[in-house]
C-alpha cells in the first residue's frame, strides 16, 4: 500500500518490491519497520504508520532509508 509513496519520493520505479522482515512499535496508532526487497541485491528500510481504527486514516510512509543490503538490522529509526 505504500510502494507508490515511496516511488513517487525516490522519483523512480520498483519492478520488485517485497516485504521480508518486519518489527512493529506501539504508539498513538503503530509504526511499521520493514525490510524491502526492492531488485537485485538491493534492499530498503521503510517506516510506515498506521492510524488507531476511530480515525480512519490510510497508511502513510513516514520514512525511509535506501542503500541496505539483505543482512543489515532492520532497527528503529
Amino acid at each position: 500500500k505504500v510502494k507508490a509513496q515511496l516511488e513517487e519520493k525516490e522519483g523512480k520505479t520498483f519492478d520488485v518490491f517485497t516485504a521480508v522482515e518486519f518489527k512493529t512499535q506501539l504508539v498513538a496508532g503503530t509504526n511499521y519497520f520493514i525490510k524491502v526487497h526492492v531488485g537485485n541485491e538491493e534492499f530498503m528500510h521503510l517506516r510506515v504508520f498506521k492510524s488507531l481504527p476511530h480515525e480512519n486514516e490510510q497508511l502513510s510512509l513516514h520514512s525511509y532509508q535506501s542503500s541496505k543490503t539483505k543482512h543489515d538490522e532492520l532497527a528503529y529509526f
